[in-house]
């Protein structure tokens, strides 16, 4: 067995000798912790049948752990000063791809097909940068890609949000998003000590297992997301305020939306945040004929 590379003396020796230094533009932030990592690769639950997508591989910490694992590992790097060391970290490993590319601007259902065709079961897991955490879970989940779901190491705040229950603060339009697509649950909290560099914010690991069919049906989802975005758009204010400040020509439609509003069962004094995802799927059905030429 080789040695973890998410040591803080191995991970001092790799930057050492390639003279690596931290982008903060990329939130570049590696594991130092291998019992951590042990964990995260738990908590996704891998077989031998499994090919695993991963966003961000720093110098392999997380990676090598996912490769003793899962048949195979396609990992993507926008970095290219990390190839090199990646290549050397990683040599041990014949079941690992790096893919130098931005997730954002890749096409992973292209790469799926051409590099996990023979896997049974896909899971995405990375330690995700911070400052791109909500545009790649978006892009995964909306790609509609074949994956069974995600365990993502992201910060605290942001996994509260996507993981919180109605009629909490954390409770907005991201927690609607992802519970939509997938059943979320915070598995784990990580200290800020267990980094190099140790970032500002406290990180959290969220496991996001997809649902078969999203969690609520309707006719159009943008226009869904559309009614979700206004019914937060002032936190403070209630839905029947925000619908008509946010929803196009919102004002003149006091009368359709308060009856919109009456025929959900939902009392226009209530705030956004009160609502479930099923209330919110059926006020979005009552209003969508009203406003989708204009939406």
């Amino acid at each position: 067995m080789y040695k973890d590379i998410a040591t803080p003396t191995r991970t001092k020796e790799i930057l050492t000798k390639y003279g690596f230094s931290f982008k903060k533009s990329l939130g570049q932030n590696f594991l130092i912790e291998p019992n951590v990592l042990h964990r995260i690769v738990d908590f996704a639950e891998l077989s031998e049948q499994t090919g695993v997508i991963e966003i961000g591989p720093g110098i392999g910490a997380l990676t090598e752990q996912l490769a003793r694992r899962a048949k195979k590992v396609v990992a993507f790097e926008i970095d290219q000063r990390l190839l090199p060391i990646l290549d050397e970290t990683l040599s041990p490993y014949g079941n690992v791809s790096i893919i130098h590319q931005d997730i954002l601007k890749a096409n992973v259902e292209k790469v799926i097909a051409e590099q996990l065709a023979d896997v049974d079961d896909i899971m995405v897991v990375a330690n995700l940068p911070y400052y791109v955490t909500t545009p790649i879970i978006m892009k995964l989940l909306t790609d509609r890609l074949p994956i069974r779901g995600m365990v993502v190491m992201l910060q605290k705040e942001v996994a509260e949000r996507m993981a919180a229950k109605p009629g909490t603060k954390d409770y907005g339009s991201l927690t609607i998003a992802v519970q939509y697509y997938t059943h979320a649950e915070t598995v784990m909290h990580v200290p800020r000590t267990v980094f190099m560099p140790k970032p500002n914010v406290d990180s959290a690991v969220i496991r996001l297992l997809r649902r078969e069919q999203p969690a609520v049906h309707v006719s159009d989802e943008q226009f869904f997301f559309t009614v979700v975005r206004a019914s937060f758009g002032q936190r403070r204010k209630t839905i029947l305020n925000n619908l008509m400040s946010q929803l196009p020509n919102g004002k003149e439609k006091k009368e359709q939306i308060e009856q919109a509003l009456h025929n959900a069962h939902i009392d226009p004094k209530r705030r956004g945040e009160t609502l479930t995802i099923a209330e919110f799927a059926t006020l979005s059905e009552q209003l969508y004929d009203m406003f989708r030429q204009e939406a």
